[in-house]
């Protein structure tokens, strides 16, 4: 806060109440915690992110340039927080292990595929990419 970087402030005081938030939610629930836990916190920073990602797509489509500029700047910031995403060679290789695996061989095996899929690269990778290799790496 001290350095002035008014978008760096601004962008992790947002995280931070979308944390406490999450934490009263949970609360709400049932959960009698104060706090989150390691995971359930960086799946609130995932959630953040994500709202950057389709924010920046969102201004990209309707032409303002510079709010999907400011977009990204935030994106940048949460990723800093984020654990190192997969190159898309890593994400295909992990796609073609667990294709070997189970033994799927085309789109109609693709909700099975995903479940199997999905907790190798939580956090590493954003669904949305994941379902784009898994559907080229299936096609017939």
């Amino acid at each position: 806060m001290r350095s002035g970087d008014a978008l760096r402030r601004d962008t992790l005081s947002g995280l931070r109440a979308a944390v406490k938030n999450a934490a009263i939610e949970g609360r709400a629930a049932g959960d009698d915690s104060t706090s989150l836990d390691d995971e359930a916190a960086q799946k609130v920073i995932e959630r953040e992110a994500k709202k950057r990602r389709d924010a920046i797509e969102e201004y990209e489509k309707a032409g303002r340039a510079d709010r999907a500029a400011s977009e990204r700047a935030e994106l940048d910031i949460l990723q800093e927080y984020l654990p190192q995403q997969m190159t898309d060679a890593e994400l295909e290789a992990t796609v073609g292990e667990v294709i070997t695996e189970t033994g799927d061989a085309g789109p109609a095996d693709m909700g099975r595929l995903m479940k199997a899929l999905m907790p190798r690269v939580q956090g590493r990778a954003d669904g949305k990419r994941v379902n784009e290799v898994v559907r080229r790496l299936l096609q017939p």
